[in-house]
This record gives structure tokens, sequence and C-alpha cells, in this order.
């Protein structure tokens, strides 16, 4: 089994979608399916056998709405309390074997299977730490590796997420172009939504 196999992927999916009428982020349609099944395929093309889904905003209907075989679906009941909670929950869930695991948030319909591809094939070379980089700013997804864990937890709080993981480590972060093969802005408003329907 090669190491980028063993990554699992975190599609973090919980948020309530405050500014797009309250809908959860996950079951907001894009191209005629929710957006946490855009971020799973993703994933899992790209190169991620194992995907962690964490849920938050409404997830009983997400779980019955949403078609998501093979993941493993983990309840974050602090979701509103921002990203941060929902990367603690995914982390303290993962397989107790994985190496890695490459962070995807549900709101970038943007990044797909190439960016993660990158990510995976920088983890495969070496790197322990690495992000996706749009024009050499960095952006998501992200690859956290495992003796980087607890420390990642420690410093998840409120929307920062990986942010103090990230910003504690630049000489060990290694930043992967993907500006080429994918756009990083997140989904958020309706005029959002309404440029990336128009895409």
């Amino acid at each position: 089994m090669e190491q980028s196999d063993a990554v699992t992927a975190l599609v973090l999916a919980a948020g309530g979608g405050r500014r797009l009428g309250g809908r959860p982020k996950a079951l907001i349609r894009y191209r005629g399916r929710p957006l946490v099944e855009h971020a799973v395929a993703a994933v899992r093309a790209g190169g991620c056998r194992e995907v962690t889904v964490v849920l938050g905003a409404d997830r009983e209907r997400v779980r019955s709405t949403a078609h998501l075989p093979g993941c493993r679906l983990v309840a974050n009941p602090d979701w509103e309390t921002g990203l941060g909670s929902s990367l603690r929950t995914g982390l303290a869930a993962l397989p107790a074997r994985s190496p890695a695991v490459l962070v995807m948030l549900v709101d970038t319909p943007g990044v797909g299977p190439a960016a993660v591809a990158r990510l995976l094939a920088a983890h495969r070379a070496g790197a322990e730490l690495a992000a996706a980089a749009y024009h050499g700013r960095r952006g998501h997804p992200v690859l956290i590796g495992a003796r980087y864990f607890a420390e990642a937890v420690e410093g998840a709080h409120g929307d920062a997420g990986a942010r103090a993981l990230l910003t504690a480590h630049p000489d060990d972060l290694t930043l992967v172009e993907c500006a080429d093969v994918a756009t990083p802005d997140d989904l958020d408003t309706p005029a959002d939504l309404a440029r990336w329907d128009a895409r």
C-alpha cells in the first residue's frame, strides 16, 4: 500500500450556512447534488481511500439525504463554536494507523481531485505539513502529518482550524501550488452560490 493510500481525508461539513438561509452547508446543492457529495468525490478521486466526514448542523437530515457510502460520519455537537471544534472532532475520530490527514472544507467546490493528488504526492515525497497554495498564498486543502495531530487539536479554536499549527511551523510547511488546477473561493452567501452556479 502506498503511503498516500493510508492518508485519511477529513471533510469538515458541519457549518449551518447562516448566510445561506440557514441551510446546512453540507446540503447546499451545486451542479445537481449536495456539496458534501462533491467534497467526498474530490478527495476519493484524488487518492484518499478512507474518508471521515464531520457533521453538525441538521446532521440527521444530512445523514439521510446525502449519499456517502463508505464514509465514517462523525457528529460535532459543538459545531456552532466554529471550524476549530470540527477539526478537533475529526482528528479524534481518525483511525489510529493514519500517517496523515488531508483536511477538506465542504464549501470549496472549486477544489477538486487534482489539488488533492498534489498534496498526497507532496506527502509521498516526505512532507509532513503541507497546504495548497494559490499564486503563493496558503489555502485549502491542508495535509497534517500524525506527529502534528496533538498540536493541531490544541490550536484549533473558533474558526481558526489549523491556522495556528501552520503559522507555528513555517519552515516545515510545504506549499503546493494549485492555482492552475483549483479555485479556493468558499461558498458563504447567495451571491457566492449564484456565481458558482453560473460557472
